[in-house]
This record gives C-alpha cells, structure tokens and sequence, in this order.
C-alpha cells in the first residue's frame, strides 16, 4: 500500500494549487479542519498564494467570528463558494454580499449528497427539494450577489413530480479530520461526534487527483484498530498532519466530551434547565405535538429548547431525537456543539441521514423561523440584511410529515412575563415576523400543501395552521387583545379557525 506524507499544517497546504475545488467536513466546530484552515489562510497572507479556489461545504463551519472557514475570508483566495449554512461563517458571507465571489447557497443535504455524486463520477443530482423556494432557478437558483451568473440548478419534470437537478461539483482538493491515523493513513474517527461526509469528500478529491489532506489528532501502531472503524481509508489520503491540541478540539465548546461519543442513558445528560419565560413557554407547547415512537428533528436556534425541556419532562423515552449531522437517539446539544448529542445510540455520515429525511423518514420537526407571510411560506436564509443560509431547513421542512414553525411573535428586545394566570407583554418587539411577503422563501407553503405535509406555527401567544386559506389562527393565549397584540403586530391578517380556543395556561407554568 503507498504510504502517505506526514506533513506540518504548513507543508501540506501547499499541496492545494490555484484554482483547486476544495472540499472540507465538519459541522458548526464538529469535525472542523482548524489547523488546516488556519494555515491555508497564513499560506494566502505571506505568499498570495493559492489563489482563485472555488470552496464547497455543506453545513456552517465555523463560529460566527474567526475559526472555521472564516480563515477563508479573504478576497483573491476564493473565487466561488457553494455553501449550505452561512450564518457561522460571516467573513464568507461578506464576500458573497458585497459581490466580491460567486457565491450559491444550497440546501445542506443537497450539498452534502453532491459530495457523493462527484465521488462517482455523476454530473449532478436530483432531488424534490427545493421547488418554488429561491433555489428554484424560477426564483434565483440559489444565487447570491450580482457577480454570479452561472446556472447550476435546473427544473425537471418526472413522472409528473417537479424536481430540481443540481450540478454536482468536480473536488480537486480536500481538508479533512479524524481522530487517529496509522502509517498507511487510515483516519478512524473515535473521539469525533460526527463522521459528517468525510468519506464522500475524500473520493471525490482523489478522484479527480487529490490532493486529500487530514487533520488528526495522534498516529496510533498499524493493525491496532477495527478495520470498520476506518472512515477514511489510506488509499484516499495523501498527507496526514496531527495537529496541536488547541487546533483540534471536539467543539468549538470545549476540548472533548465522553458523553458526545458513548451511548447512555438520556437521564444521564448533563443539561441547564431552560429558564422560565417565552422560549420556555414555546417549547411547552411544541412538546405537545409529540407523539409516541416519533422520529424527531430539533433545528438550530429556538428549537433547540425543546431539548433539555423534553429530557426534563420524562419524555425522551417515547420519542427518538436525530441531528441531520448525523447523531441517533440522545439529546442534541446546542450551541457550539449543535451538531453533537448527548449519548446518542448511533451516529451516521451526513448523506445518509439526509437519505433518510429526503424519503420521509422524519415524522415530525420543530424548526425555527424568522418571518413567515399570509400564505404561511416561512424565511429563514436572508433578511434583514442577514445571509444566515439555509443549512438543512429546506430538505427538513419539505420532506417531514408533520413541520412545527417556533419563535417569539415579535424580534429585537421582546420581553414577556406571566402572572396571576396570564400573560403579559412587558415590552413589544421592534420587529415583525409576521410580514405581507418574506424577503426570501426558504419554506414553500404551497408546495408543502400539493405534499399533504401537516403545518403549524407556534408562538407565545398565538399558534396558527396552514390551511388551503393560508396561515390561520388556531389557538391565542387567555387575556391577550386579539386586534392590538396579534393582529396589529402582523403586516396582514390570518384567517380565524371557527373553533379557535384559548391556549392551555399550564403551558406558561410548566
């Protein structure tokens, strides 16, 4: 077997050439290439070199500040970037803004299954994700900013469905991370919380010649392991570097966990109870759409809550909880380590979590929104002047059997407090989700109805429905002034369900 080159961070970046196709794993800090980034970013200050790199990624990687792809930042070293989740990766988002790259933003499990097609060869993909939101090429196809002009998503029509295919990048480098290597490069994976679609990407670049670069954190004897713990196999990789111990942390939350990578008990997860007030409130009354033997997703943001509430209400033995970045059973973390969970039963690569969203699998999913219009289309990837991204909210909320919308009412400095059996807005946000029309559509309402999906939008004070009519309020807390508090805080007014009730006060108690 040829052996690869153990290399410095310094070496081995300079493997990567002009104009490469990088690929790169990881999600949020999970799997993320640290030491590789920071020195591809060094290698681009001191020598302007490389230069012109288109960049694919399929979740956000990065902090919202320096780490991760933020590395990346820089005008010249990118030229194009095809990213799922942007919103950890501001220094990326800039350019694409301010016109300064090509720049696309795909659904994350789009993005993620490409990694698989380029490995085989294939020209592209398609998938029912996506019509009739703006990566529909109707809509924009994914597009952002005017410097880019290149069509990589088409509409097709099959067997009288609507489809999207996307264009399946051709990956010319990677840079990769796993726990341990031995002398023939084979990277296992054992202290990582994710195997994310390292593979994937490994294949890809080594098909079209490489150079596959990972990160790891120590060289253990050969022939000392599983061979099915190999996730990157030496055939693959052509230079491994062990990166130092601050470059090669779990999450970007801490150095390592045991609980991220060992099954136990959901009992025994370390979780903060969620403090009193809206987010609570909230998530009290989203547990109420679980059902036993669910198939769970919990988004990032304010549906993240519904974890620790859920793991402290006994619930957690009846439903099964799944991150798209893999993780089985346990309880998601949050934060810096979403992405993670707490004991999880299992962890699979990325595509084939999302193989498994794509055809249904999910019974139900709580997502986060930021505004959401009359028809009940809902957007989360660009408002504002925010580019957060879609990351994997489209595959998500298109393809699960029952879609859960949560967030406050109101945004920017919205406070509520509940006493003496109701509840009172203490002070109104300064911005509205509720809007005539959403800046941009990350969800389609009419596409989830022609799918015969179940819709609700759950806030503090008001729940709502997707019907044929739109959104529709279904449920409004005791007290509260339906004109001034619900309809004078939405840029339209909702359809009223003719058995609209009053929501249950224990769930502000809880």
């Amino acid at each position: 077997m040829s052996r690869p080159q153990f290399l410095s961070a310094s070496q081995a970046i300079r493997l990567i050439p002009n104009g490469a196709v990088l690929g790169t794993g990881g999600f949020v800090g999970c799997g993320q290439a640290e030491e590789l980034a920071a020195a591809l970013e060094q290698r681009f200050l001191t020598t302007n070199e490389p230069r012109g790199l288109t960049l694919v990624f399929a979740a956000g990687q990065g902090d919202g500040k320096l780490r991760g792809l933020n590395h990346l930042g820089h005008e010249g070293l990118l030229k194009r970037v095809i990213g799922g989740h942007w919103n950890l990766v501001p220094s990326l988002a800039k350019l694409a803004i301010e016109g300064k790259i090509e720049a696309y933003n795909f659904p994350q499990g789009v993005v993620s299954k490409l990694f698989r097609e380029a490995a085989s060869g294939n020209p592209g993909m398609l998938s029912r994700v996506g019509p009739g939101t703006f990566v529909d090429p109707k809509n924009g196809g994914g597009k952002i900013g005017d410097l880019t002009s290149e069509d990589l998503v088409a509409q097709m029509t099959i067997d009288g469905v609507e489809m999207l295919w996307y264009r399946a990048p051709k990956i010319s480098a990677a840079l990769l991370r796993g726990t341990s290597s031995d002398s023939c490069g084979n990277i296992s994976m054992e202290h990582e919380t994710i195997t994310g679609e390292m593979l994937a990407i490994a294949q890809a670049a080594r098909r079209n010649g490489g150079p596959v670069i990972v990160q790891v954190e120590r060289i253990v004897p050969d022939h000392s392991r599983d061979p099915k713990s190999i996730r990157i196999p030496g055939i693959f990789v052509d230079a491994v570097v062990v990166a130092a111990a601050e470059n090669h942390w779990q999450t970007y939350d801490g150095a390592f966990n045991a609980s991220y990578v060992r099954q136990g008990a959901v009992t025994m997860a370390d979780l903060q109870p969620l403090p009193l007030g809206p987010r609570r409130w909230i998530a009290a009354r989203c547990l109420e759409e679980l059902r036993a033997g669910d198939v769970v997703n919990l988004g990032i943001g304010m549906a993240e809550g519904m974890a620790p509430l859920a793991c402290e209400k006994g619930l957690l033995d009846s439903v099964t909880l799944t991150v798209e970045a893999g993780p089985i059973g346990g309880v998601p973390a949050g934060g810096l380590s979403f992405g993670s969970s707490f004991h999880p039963e299992a962890i699979i690569d990325q595509p084939s979590m999302f193989d498994f969203y794509d055809g249904g699998g999910l019974d139900v999913a709580f997502l986060s929104m930021a505004e959401c219009d009359a028809e009940g289309n809902v957007n989360v990837s660009r408002y504002g002047g925010r580019m957060p991204g879609i990351g994997g909210f489209m595959n998500i909320a298109h393809t699960a059997k029952r879609v859960v919308f949560l967030g406050t009412f109101t945004a920017g400095g919205f406070e509520a407090e509940f006493a003496e059996g109701r509840m009172r807005i203490a002070r109104e946000g300064s911005s509205r989700k509720f809007v005539r029309r959403v800046e941009q559509v990350s969800f389609s309402a009419a596409t989830a109805l022609r799918n015969g999906q179940q819709i609700m939008y759950v806030t503090e004070r008001a729940v709502f429905r997707l019907t044929p009519a739109g959104l529709t309020l279904v449920e409004v807390a005791a007290e509260i002034d339906l004109s001034r508090d619900v309809f004078g805080q939405m840029g339209f007014r909702p359809e009223v369900a003719s058995d609209c009730r009053t929501m249950a006060p224990r769930f502000y108690s809880v």
